[in-house]
């Protein structure tokens, strides 16, 4: 048995709500309405509110407030409002893992998301899927803080890039987060898509096979751990996953997203 399945038979592993599960099916249906999302998130009023909150916050931009889920949707975007449901329940099926800044995870996890979505606009990719893959990319953390305290805080004794801390991760454990997010997303239905491109975001370039997902959350990841991140950072970005993306990095410069545009979830 290899150390990622045995680290799998016993650790708890956290529960979606029934809301979420909905949202991740119709992730699968290419047929899936405006209608039916709403209908789904409507069964969660708590969910609805921290939705409708978020749509009248400042990092949206709206030029009216938005008073109805339908309206929501209406301004949004099916896709994102879903993407945003889906980031919320996830957000709040994790419990608070001792010795980790709730704040900083999160910020770094929407961070990557909103940089993933972006890369996947230069790569041909499907933004909302790209953004929902770099908000997850870091929850296998979660687990392993959850499972082994004691290794998350060795893990995490000095402030580190998304690299090194993946590196630890290998040395102590045998396997890292993102792959432990990739199982989770895997136990919990996500797109086949979406699993495989976790599965191999730590390091794409030496997969059997590139996938371009793997490769926008990677670089997403990269750029999401800087605090104060500039078009400079672009130059720093590895030019091998840039070139097997066929990413433009004029494009990449004069398009860089300020990090103030992302979600926050850090509230809930």
């Amino acid at each position: 048995m290899s150390e990622l399945a045995a680290f799998f038979e016993t650790a708890r592993l956290p529960i979606m709500s029934e809301v979420a599960h909905s949202l991740v099916r119709t992730l699968n249906d290419p047929d899936a309405t405006a209608a039916q999302i709403e209908a789904i998130i409507s069964k969660d009023p708590a969910l609805t509110a921290n939705l409708l909150r978020m749509a009248n916050s400042a990092q949206f931009g709206l030029s009216r407030q938005v008073l109805s889920l339908n309206h929501a949707i209406t301004m949004l975007g099916m896709s994102r409002i879903r993407s945003l449901a889906l980031s919320t329940s996830i957000s709040t099926s994790f419990p608070t893992v001792p010795g980790m800044d709730r704040k900083a995870f999160w910020t770094f996890s929407m961070a990557c998301a909103g940089y993933a979505q972006w890369l996947a606009g230069g790569a041909g990719l499907d933004p909302q899927q790209a953004w929902l893959s770099g908000m997850m990319l870091r929850l296998g953390e979660l687990l392993i803080g959850q499972r082994s305290p004691e290794s998350l805080a060795e893990i995490a004794a000095e402030t580190s890039s998304a690299p090194v801390r993946w590196e630890r991760e290998q040395q102590l454990l045998g396997f890292d987060e993102v792959q432990v997010t990739a199982v989770l997303a895997r136990h919990w239905n996500f797109p086949e898509a979406i699993v495989n491109g976790l599965q191999s975001a730590s390091a794409p370039m030496t997969a059997e096979t590139f996938d371009k997902l793997s490769g926008v959350v990677h670089l997403a990841a990269l750029l999401a751990d800087d605090p104060s991140p500039t078009p400079d950072l672009v130059s720093e970005l590895p030019l091998p996953v840039i070139n097997a993306l066929a990413l433009d990095r004029h494009w990449m410069v004069a398009r860089f997203p300020r990090a103030d545009t992302f979600v926050d979830v850090t509230s809930l």
